[in-house]
């Protein structure tokens, strides 16, 4: 590379890296439409048979950090669950209230004037607004094992639009299982909706089951119907699941082809294997560039604080959070990214093997000790902690890293060092 010599500071990211990421897009992400993110932490995510339901505190501290993420609206959950839950939703309302957060409420409730009326009911006695998110099931094995007609699923969704609408609400109208539905039905069930006034329609992947394709055509037909109607002003939101692990990458997908509104939960937490995860999805769009002005500094922390709060452990290889997110112990690695420190620019350690830069979330690139390790880490490893890396002290670390079959702890290296001064007191 001819600039191999040259000051780091004078080059470009451009001259650092190719980014076929950006070379040809098939279209821009929602186009002419602001991005809007909908947090289901507090509802479908907790839903989640391994889940602690958070105590209401820990609920309150996950929509301010979701308030300072930029997030743009939050499922405070469903009331027509029950007492705990109209109490629940009645706190987070009032501290929204209180703290004028920019954080907009919503509500799930099914398709039954009953919830929609808790939500009602909640809505006036806090004072603001909460978007009601009724939901009923579209798909036809839905309908089969719930003996619905779809005479009734109109009635049903029709009374309980009506009452979210009269009460000065507004409505997004969620098809469960949109991606297993049938066009004809949906084209019914969409009508009604915007008809009865629903002001978005939300498609559900309900059971993990999309991929782009299916995303692409679904997104398309929404999109036909809408502006069939002359109702460009109803947004679409995208709601998915990650049982075939494309959670993330389908809710970009679908910004990409016309929806303009995504859901997910931190650490992806919801039924069976999960929610798409939101983190990861504002993470992505970070690095594509679309939320330039997202302060996105307290990611990590919302992550943790979720963690916390639900008792779901973060997995070590989760992207960001995770605690090996940005560890290596490999000496190539390593020796890589000390190299890059040597230039003198950060930027180039934080990216010499790491596709996300850890300091633009809160994180810093970890070196390691262990048995794929060269001196290179041990030397850096001593270096950082303020030990004097003799080639002595280096060779013994090593050789103790070597003989083992993992990454040494801390305490097991200083350890080491404890020993080997022991042992060369001179």
């Amino acid at each position: 590379m001819s600039d191999a010599n040259h000051d780091p500071h004078e080059l470009s990211e451009d001259a650092l890296i190719y980014d076929w990421n950006s070379t040809e897009k098939v279209t821009t992400l929602a186009p002419r439409r602001k991005i809007k993110f909908l947090c289901e932490t507090l509802r479908d995510g907790i839903q989640s048979p391994s889940v602690v339901d958070p105590s209401i505190d820990d609920k309150l501290r996950l929509v301010e950090l979701a308030s300072e993420l930029g997030i743009h609206h939050i499922d405070i959950g469903l009331p027509g669950a029950g007492k705990r839950a109209v109490e629940d939703c009645t706190h987070i309302a009032e501290l929204i209230r209180d703290r004028k957060l920019p954080i907009k409420p919503a509500c799930a409730g099914r398709t039954h004037v009953n919830d929609v009326r808790a939500v009602v009911e909640i809505s006036q006695a806090v004072g603001i607004e909460i978007e009601v998110l009724t939901f009923i099931g579209s798909s036809p094995i839905r309908q089969y094992a719930e003996d619905w007609d779809l005479d009734r699923m109109l009635k049903l969704s029709a009374e309980a639009i009506d009452l979210a609408v009269k009460n000065n609400l507004p409505v997004g109208y969620v098809t469960e299982d949109t991606t297993r539905s049938r066009p004809e039905v949906l084209h019914k069930l969409f009508v009604n909706a915007v008809e009865h006034g629903a002001t978005r329609l939300v498609l559900c992947d309900t059971v993990g089951h999309a991929t782009p394709d299916g995303i692409k055509n679904l997104l398309k037909f929404t999109r036909n119907l809408l502006d069939g109607m002359g109702r460009r002003d109803v947004g679409i939101d995208w709601h998915g699941h990650n049982d075939r692990g494309l959670g993330v990458v389908n809710s970009i997908f679908a910004l990409e082809y016309g929806a303009d509104r995504v859901h997910g939960t931190a650490l992806g937490i919801g039924e069976r294997v999960g929610n798409a995860a939101l983190d990861q999805i504002l993470l992505n769009l970070k690095l594509l560039g679309e939320l330039p002005d997202q302060d996105l500094s307290k990611l990590l922390l919302w992550c943790q604080t979720t963690s916390r709060a639900t008792r779901v452990p973060i997995h070590p290889q989760y992207p960001l959070a995770g605690s090996d997110a940005f560890r290596t112990a490999t000496g190539v690695h390593a020796a890589a990214i000390i190299k890059a420190e040597r230039k003198g620019h950060a930027w180039l350690a934080d990216r010499i093997y790491s596709g996300v830069p850890a300091g633009l979330f809160g994180r810093e690139q970890e070196i390691e000790i262990g048995h794929y390790s060269g001196e290179s880490n041990v030397v850096y490893w001593l270096r950082k902690r303020g030990y004097e890396p003799t080639k002595d002290l280096v060779a013994t670390v090593l050789g103790h890293a070597k003989r083992s079959n993992r990454v040494l702890s801390d305490e097991e290296i200083v350890a080491v060092i404890k020993d080997h001064r022991a042992a060369n007191p001179a």
